[in-house]
């Protein structure tokens, strides 16, 4: 099965997401790498190199990424998804580093469903306090 070109831009904005704080942890690590099995990618030329870290991405490679995926109009199902996938890479490892969390901030901002600066902060917050609520159920 061939992979189509929008499922392969998730991985890489998703490995550029993992690359946002500087360094992949060992948690986001093993998620990219069953993501990427799962959508049956791993061994695509464009994506191993980035999935077995032969190379870093930077924010700027990420966010220019994010561009391309979305488009000049993004549809709702397309940026749900990205934001869903996002959301379960910055949580695998229990801490928003403060990279991530701008990510997040911008990434609320393009949503397609935004009428509002306003709404695209309290969504972010809200994304940002499920993540925390999610982590802290998982520790107790």
């Amino acid at each position: 099965m061939v992979a189509s070109s929008n499922v392969k831009q998730l991985i890489k904005i998703l490995i550029g997401a993992a690359w946002i704080d500087g360094k992949v942890q060992t948690e986001e690590r093993e998620y990219l790498h069953r993501v990427a099995k799962q959508a049956e990618v791993a061994d695509d030329p464009e994506i191993q190199p980035l999935l077995n870290e032969l190379r870093a991405v930077s924010a700027e490679e990420c966010y220019r990424w994010v561009e391309e995926y979305l488009g000049d109009r993004p549809s709702q199902e397309d940026y749900q998804q990205m934001i869903e996938a996002l959301s379960a890479l910055i949580y695998s490892d229990g801490d928003v580093d403060t990279e991530e969390a701008k990510l997040l901030t911008r990434l609320q901002l393009l949503d397609p469903a935004n009428e509002s600066q306003k709404s695209a902060s309290n969504k972010v917050l809200k994304t940002v306090q499920n993540i925390y609520r999610r982590w802290i159920d998982k520790q107790a």
